[in-house]
């Protein structure tokens, strides 16, 4: 049976990457499709971010830039086993880098990812206990999607700011800001979020990555 799974998992893996909807889609992507996830049957820990940036698209790495530095940070994981997909998954909202808008920021996921794969992909990876949600898209997907209570409309802050609540769900969402050098300003803000959510966040992620 787990062999089974795993073949189907890297079938649905394989249709995903080789996904060109969004080159033929009314508005098209700026640049070819490189979808970016890294998915397997073993890893407990997913983390569920927003889309791929420019660096992340050209080198096809997710978190392979200065947010993945302050991502393991958080996490307190190294390169290695940050990127050892058999351990820790990841999977944004949108798979391929949406482009950029007028005034240099990245764009918003591309909904088209969501709408054909999402729920499949999810389906797929039964073992996560523990899901890390980056961000506002990726907490409206996954909140929703695990049946987990938060106000339609929230801001990414009152979402994290809750991030009590949902330590006995199981899977368990983790709630987090976006790891971007734009937010340095919250996180100066919001010294709780260093001082209370980060030791619980590594002693979870510890927990599932160990070997």
């Amino acid at each position: 049976m787990a062999g089974d799974r795993a073949k189907r998992l890297e079938a649905l893996s394989a249709q995903i990457r080789a996904c060109r909807h969004c080159a033929e889609a009314p508005a098209p992507l700026p640049h070819a499709p490189r979808p970016v996830f890294r998915v397997s049957p073993t890893a407990r820990l997913l983390v569920a971010s927003q889309a791929p940036g420019n660096l992340v698209n050209q080198t096809g790495i997710p978190f392979n830039d200065p947010s993945g530095e302050r991502l393991r940070d958080w996490m307190g994981v190294d390169r290695d086993t940050f990127y050892d997909v058999s351990r820790i998954a990841i999977a944004p909202m949108g798979f391929c880098f949406p482009g950029n808008d007028a005034a240099g920021g990245d764009l918003p996921p591309r909904p088209e990812c969501r709408k054909l794969w999402h729920d499949k992909l999810f389906a797929a990876l039964p073992q996560v206990e523990t899901v890390l949600a980056i961000g506002r898209y990726a907490q409206d997907y996954h909140f929703a999607r695990l049946g987990h209570d938060v106000p339609k409309g929230a801001s990414v802050s009152q979402t994290v700011a809750r991030w009590r609540e949902f330590q006995d769900a199981r899977p368990m969402i983790f709630p987090l800001p976006h790891p971007s050098w734009r937010n340095s300003g919250w996180l100066k803000k919001n010294p709780w979020f260093e001082a209370d959510v980060l030791p619980v966040l590594r002693a979870e992620v510890a927990r599932l990555v160990k070997e």
